[in-house]
């Protein structure tokens, strides 16, 4: 997908508004911003804010723990297998439009998650709304880019990013307070209020911006890729609940590999590929894409398994079970806050290989601390140790994969390394699931409540094991095959940002940091 320069920005780097006039001051000029972040904090508290009221979700819709893990895997699927598609449909639609569109979906369904009278239809709505969440999660950094310029562009991402980073803190904690002293299906109501604000913002003070109106969408590329996650995803999930060799399983993974040839088949054809497969010839590049999925599959997921942990045994309300993993969140953002600048500085490889070792050394601390007897503090070092590998790794690895891919090929490479983000959690909840089920599947009816504990512990313990095994693979994997830019290649990417930055930054449909590490 080539991209144009964006339309309707202002030459003094105010956003106008949707008639086409500027912002009105230097404080009119923010409202961009306020709609964008607000969009993007929605859509990344809903990963994790269902965390802590799967018990009550459970408990109020009669939900097996089959359908538990639909409802936290179902989202981030359809937001990683859309994401690309949603880049480029933006470019083409127009990405305040499609913007709209997703806050709208996204509410939507919140509304229907919050009046679902099973888990079927919880399920069901959370597909939408992850549906909604890859439009706006593909359009909010290319949006910043059209509407600022310069030294406000800097201040912008950095809001943006914060309040991403800040996302990851909240949700959990947000998700015990609204459970706790209001009822679970206020996790999802509340988007409702905050979806209307960030829409009416976008329509009357951001500006359109297209890339390519022109370009044709890849869709069976698209569809071959949706088909090949979900039918993955469902594998995974099924071979745990019904067996390996189970017809139903055997299925779903045989068509998920199919999938995937046809998706490696098209993409070598088409004229405007969702993924440059020469990209993955590139070592680095490659092993970037193998290192977002890990780092994500590894460092977040098992956090679903903990909440049913110390709600179900340990006895934690709601509030406290969000408050127990926030040393992970909270160490995250300050090593993000203290070492952002200083990380952008070093070879990407050594941020994002010793994060990614940090993140396994974490996950294996806590497995060699937790045992039968283990209240909720075992968990604390190793949720802090993990937090400082994230902190170093997330910020560089947009970036990094930006820096080994070609400046033509930035959008599409940031789009690539985010959905490699997103399905590695989708993935990850999905495989680590089936380790934490297998624990308890051994259960008899009638079990005491000694036997039932136990059985939790085993199924996290033996989750933390392969967490802490992943993250540390990536961590080898990154340090041996990922090399930093040559001086050259800087150079010239120097030079591709100061002549064609407004085209590079429409490109960044999918971006989540990217545009922050090219802002000025």
């Amino acid at each position: 997908m080539r991209s144009t320069p964006e339309r309707g920005t202002a030459a003094s780097g105010r956003a106008p508004d949707a008639g086409g006039e500027p912002g009105g001051g230097p404080a009119g000029k923010w409202w961009p911003l306020a709609a964008i972040t607000l969009g993007n904090f929605l859509l990344l508290v809903d990963v994790t804010i269902v965390n802590t009221a799967l018990p009550r979700i459970a408990d109020g819709l009669g939900a097996t723990f089959t359908s538990l893990q639909w409802v936290m895997d179902i989202y981030a699927l359809a937001l990683a297998a859309l994401l690309m598609l949603a880049g480029s449909a933006a470019d083409r639609y127009g990405r305040r439009r499609l913007y709209v569109a997703g806050l709208t979906l996204f509410a939507l369904a919140s509304l229907v998650c919050g009046l679902a009278p099973d888990a079927g239809v919880l399920v069901a709505a959370r597909a939408v709304q992850g549906v909604g969440a890859a439009a706006m999660f593909a359009t909010n950094t290319p949006l910043l880019m059209a509407a600022y310029q310069g030294r406000d562009r800097g201040v912008a991402f950095g809001v943006w990013g914060g309040t991403s980073g800040a996302a990851a803190a909240i949700g959990p904690v947000l998700g015990g307070l609204l459970t706790e002293y209001v009822d679970w299906r206020a996790i999802f109501l509340v988007n409702l209020p905050l979806t209307a604000v960030a829409v009416w913002i976008t329509v009357r003070r951001v500006p359109e911006s297209h890339g390519d109106p022109a370009a044709r969408i890849d869709w069976p590329g698209a569809a071959s890729f949706t088909a090949c996650a979900g039918a993955l995803t469902y594998g995974l999930i099924r071979g745990g609940e019904e067996g390996w060799t189970e017809s139903g399983t055997l299925a779903a993974l045989g068509g998920a590999a199919l999938a995937l040839l046809v998706f490696l088949v098209i993409e070598r054809r088409v004229q405007r590929p969702l993924l440059d497969l020469g990209l993955l010839r590139r070592p680095s590049f490659a092993a970037l894409m193998a290192a977002a999925l890990l780092l994500q599959a590894a460092a977040f997921p098992y956090l679903t398994f903990v909440g049913l942990w110390v709600q179900n045994i340990l006895g934690l309300s709601p509030v406290q079970a969000g408050l127990a993993v926030t040393p992970m969140a909270l160490m995250s953002l300050l090593v993000g806050a203290l070492g952002g600048r200083p990380l952008q500085r070093v070879a990407p490889q050594l941020p994002l290989g010793v994060g990614l070792l940090l993140v396994g050394a974490g996950a294996l601390l806590e497995y060699a601390l937790l045992d039968d007897g283990a209240g909720w503090a075992a968990l604390v070092p190793g949720l802090a140790v993990s937090g400082l590998g994230i902190g170093a790794a997330m910020p560089v690895l947009v970036s990094a994969a930006l820096g080994a891919a070609p400046p033509q090929r930035a959008g599409m490479a940031s789009g690539a390394v985010n959905t490699f983000r997103q399905l590695g959690y989708a993935l990850g909840i999905a495989a680590l699931g089936t380790v934490f089920a297998d624990a308890l599947h051994g259960l008899r009816p009638g079990a005491s409540r000694t036997a039932v504990a136990a059985a939790h512990v085993a199924g996290l313990t033996d989750v933390l094991l392969i967490s802490g095994a992943v993250a540390s693979a990536g961590g080898v994997l990154v340090l041996a095959v990922v090399r930093g830019h040559r001086p050259e290649a800087d150079g010239r990417r120097s030079r591709v940002r100061g002549t064609d930055r407004g085209r590079l930054g429409g490109r960044l449909g999918a971006g989540s940091g990217a545009a922050r590490s090219r802002a000025e």
